[in-house]
This record gives structure tokens, sequence and C-alpha cells, in this order.
């Protein structure tokens, strides 16, 4: 698909309530780029949206088993995408050709709200704002390796590479790891002298008390110990764990050229995507806030207001099997709005035992809007529901806790102690309720094998998963993979050479710990 395919200029009903609401949205203090909405049809809005939301992609299989989930779903009426937009400047947006006229005003307003996040958030600020050419260029770039190298041999390396695209470190953009020096920086090499008096330091001397001044086996002892510690530095690498796995096997594995261009595309896409995982909830809560309050407020006509309220409902329903991000997003940002409008925080608010008082309390401050402007441009998910959840709203909402009940092979409610509910549900936010993967030595054993290193927080491995990702990333490594984890309470290495699946408990023996498949799959 191209994008120059879809016609951007809006018929004319549609522009005017573009600018309408666009004009609203400033009027309430959002400020986003220049956004674009593209009218589309049906089947062209599950293309885009299983390209991620973009309107061209490189070519891979997961693509189109996408499309056709959406397409059936689409078709079989179970599901429907009412909004897309892409976190670019220009912002572009895509309106489904066939929707009536009040959901086009939710979805218009909806898009502001996202376009004001994106362009505003902290954890937006190191994307790419020309993402739309980039992701051009990465497929440009695909498309001509799959025409060079075959497509069969591409898409492999490809597989392997989207497979274990999360291994990534996402606090990187505001924690500075490592220095900046790499292996990339071609710096012109010092001169012999340079490089002499850098290695072993001289003191100035006369020729006479040369040998007494500096001492020639103290010498050769000084240049052989700096000899050994440069050895150790190339036998253990890297210094300290790395948790950007992606950038080790760019920067260590036995790469070709093309192949080392291809996992540089995935990790920097994964960058530009990961932010989204990160804001679900406040994102989509901040989106659905202004889509309410514009279309409540202005934009909706009398004879609208069933048809809205049906749609705003729908997308607001609660399950008892998964968290709607929506509705926890908007639901917190009204009660945040509402206590900083009747002074509920601080010091006096928290201190205060009395609760007929709390029940009363409203100093009338006004100063909720204000605030969720901050909110909406300081935190993330985790940090909005660690700092802003309590234990009112859990209570209101009906929020609790579950967890599986093996006899009854069915989930059942575990608490709805505020704790053990604000615990859980920061705990399935934290790195998207994926393991933290690190690697900790790239010479394992002096043989050149791949040590990684599971950060275990409670929760073991899922043994599958678990190899398959040593699989993959043994692929790129070209060389045996490990992995240290906790299984059973037990320290555990599992392995990988190319062929056999081996699982040791540490301290233990080979032969009883082999209970994996013996072959790859």
């Amino acid at each position: 698909m191209n994008l120059g395919f879809y016609n951007t200029n809006l018929p004319p009903h549609l522009r005017v309530l573009k600018d309408e609401i666009e004009g609203y949205a400033r009027e309430y203090g959002l400020d986003f780029y220049e956004t674009i909405f593209e009218v589309v049809d049906a089947d062209d809005l599950n293309e885009i949206a299983a390209y991620g939301g973009f309107p061209t992609r490189y070519p891979h299989w997961s693509f189109g088993m996408q499309y056709e989930d959406l397409k059936k779903g689409y078709e079989y009426g179970l599901s429907k995408i009412y909004e897309m937009v892409i976190n670019n400047d220009p912002c572009y947006a895509y309106l489904m050709r066939c929707n009536h006229v009040v959901d086009q005003k939710l979805v218009m307003a909806h898009v502001y709200g996202h376009c004001d996040f994106f362009k505003n958030n902290a954890y937006f600020s190191h994307t790419s704002r020309k993402m739309m050419d980039e992701i051009a260029n990465h497929a440009a770039r695909i498309r001509h390796y799959v025409e060079r190298f075959g497509e069969d041999e591409v898409e492999a390396f490809l597989d392997k590479c989207m497979s274990i695209d999360d291994l990534i470190d996402i606090h990187s953009v505001a924690i500075k790891r490592r220095d900046d020096h790499s292996k990339y920086d071609f710096a012109p090499p010092q001169a012999e002298g340079e490089a002499e008096e850098s290695q072993t330091r001289r003191f100035k001397a006369k020729g006479y008390m040369a040998d007494y001044i500096n001492p020639r086996a103290t010498l050769k002892a000084e240049d052989e110990e700096r000899k050994h510690l440069k050895e150790q530095r190339v036998a253990h690498f890297p210094e300290r764990p790395e948790k950007d796995v992606l950038l080790f096997l760019i920067e260590h594995a036995p790469l070709k050229n093309w192949q080392r261009d291809m996992l540089s595309i995935i990790r920097d896409e994964a960058y530009y995507f990961y932010p989204q995982g990160q804001t679900k909830i406040i994102n989509e809560g901040w989106a659905s806030f202004w889509h309410s309050t514009m279309m409540t407020q202005k934009i909706l006509q009398p004879s609208e207001v069933i048809d809205y309220a049906d749609h705003h409902s729908g997308t607001m329903a609660t399950s008892s099997r998964r968290l709607n991000p929506y509705k926890v997003g908007i639901e917190l940002l009204r009660d945040i709005e509402r206590r900083w409008n009747m002074g509920q925080f601080g010091p006096e608010w928290e201190n205060c035992d009395d609760m007929e008082k709390k029940r009363k309390w409203d100093t009338g401050v006004g100063l909720g809007r204000k605030k969720i402007f901050e909110v909406r441009k300081i935190h993330n998910d985790i940090t909005f529901i660690d700092t802003f959840l309590t234990p009112e709203f859990c209570k209101e909402h009906g929020l609790f806790s579950f967890n599986y009940n093996e006899p009854g092979a069915n989930y059942v409610i575990e608490s709805r102690e505020f704790q053990k509910v604000k615990q859980r549900l920061l705990f399935s936010l934290t790195n998207f309720g994926k393991p933290w993967i690190y690697v900790v030595d790239g010479n394992y054993r002096n043989r050149g094998e791949l040590m990684l290193r599971h950060e275990h927080n409670g929760v073991d491995l899922k043994g599958d998963e678990a190899r398959d990702t040593l699989s993959n990333v043994q692929f790129i490594w070209a060389r045996p993979v490990h992995l240290e984890t906790i299984f059973d309470g037990q320290p555990t290495i599992m392995s990988f050479d190319g062929s056999d699946h081996t699982q040791q408990i540490i301290g233990g023996t080979n032969d009883a710990s082999r209970n994996a498949p013996s072959k790859a799959k």
C-alpha cells in the first residue's frame, strides 16, 4: 500500500466537522500537530491496522494473519475499528467511510485527544516524528534485501528478529547506561610513540639514571599487568549486565551487513512502538476524557445523543476477564479532576481521620483541569496507577485481583484488598507483563557462548516460550546460548546449542536435568 493511494481531501461535510472540532479542542487547551484525516473503506482500514497503523510496511506473513483476523471480525460483526491515529508530524488518522456522522464526530474528538498526548507526554518525546517516512524507508530496504538474497533467507531471519523484538531496554532513552564510545567509533589511531606512552608511565630521567628511575623489571611487570587486564576485558563482556539484548547482538553477533541492518530496523521500530504499550491506560483515558467532554458539551445535536451514548458505553464496557484501559483511564482522570477541584489532596487531607469531614471536603480550589494536564505530561501507566489509584476508587469501581484455581481449572477472585489489587495491577503493567532478560556474559566459559539472565520476580518463565527465545537468539548468535533463571524455586540454566535443549539445576548433574525435547523443533 502507498500513502499516495488515499485522498486526504475530506468531503465537504467532514471538512466542516473537522474544523469545528479542532477549534473546540484548541479552546479546551489541547496542543497537537497538524492532523490529517483520511477516509478509507473498511477493508483498507483493516489492512492499515494489520500494518500497525502505517499504510506501508515491510513484507511479512504475520501482517497477513493479522489482516485476516481483523477482516473476519468485521465481516462477522464481532469487532470494528472506530479510530486509528499515528504518532507523527503531521498526525495521520483514519475515518471509516461507512460510519455514521455521530461516529465520525466521536472519532475526530478522540483523535485530537491522542494527538495532544503524543505531542506532550514525556514518554513519546524521544520518538521520531517522521516515522511515516522512516517506516516506508525500512520497507524499501527490506524489499531490496528480498530481491537480492531471496525471500526464504530474508524471511527466516526476519522471523527470528521479530520474535525477540521485545528484548530492549525501555528505560535507556531516559537513563544513560553506557559510554558514548562504541565499536563504530573509528577515531584515528594514536601515533606509535603516543600509544607507548599511554601504556607505560615513564618518569623523566637523564640517561645515566634511567634504569634507576624507571627499572626495567617494574616496567615489564606493569606491561604484563596491563595486557592481562586487557585480555580480561575482552574475555568478559559486557562490563555490566546489558538489558538491550538487541543492541548487544547488533554490535557483537557474527552477522552479515544486511542482517545487521534488518535487526537494527526491528530495534528502531520496537523503540518507536513501546511508549504506546507503556501508556495504554492513560493515553486511551485521556482521549476518551476529551471526546466525552467535547461531545457532551459542544458537538452533539439533540438527535444524536442516544447513538453517542450507545457507542460510548460500548467502548467503556467492563469485563470480568480483562481490564478495559478506556474505562480505567477515563474514570481515574475524572477522579483526579474531581479531587483536585475539591482540594482533596495534600498533607491536610491525608492526615484527616474524620470520615464525615472527608466526605464533605470541598475547599473549592478548582485545580482539577490544571492537574490532569500535568498528569498527561509526566506519567505513564505504572506511575499513573501507583500515584493516583485510591482505595475509594477501587471500591467504587469494583476492582479486584484474581488468581488461577488449579483444582477448579478456572480463575477466581483472590482479593478485594486495595494493596493486593494495586500490586497485581502494577505487576501486570511492569515491562508489559514480560520478563526482564539481561546479557551478562558474551564469552561464557571462554568459548564465545552467550549467557543471559532472567530477573526473577516470583513468576517462573513459561518453558516453551523460553526455549523458543533461546532458539531464536542462538540463530543470531550462531553459538550456544544459555539462560540463568529459577524454576520451582531452584536456580536453573537453560541452554540451546543449535540442536539440543538442555536444562540444568545449578549444582546438579546434567543427566538428571535433561527434561526438554532433545531436538529443536
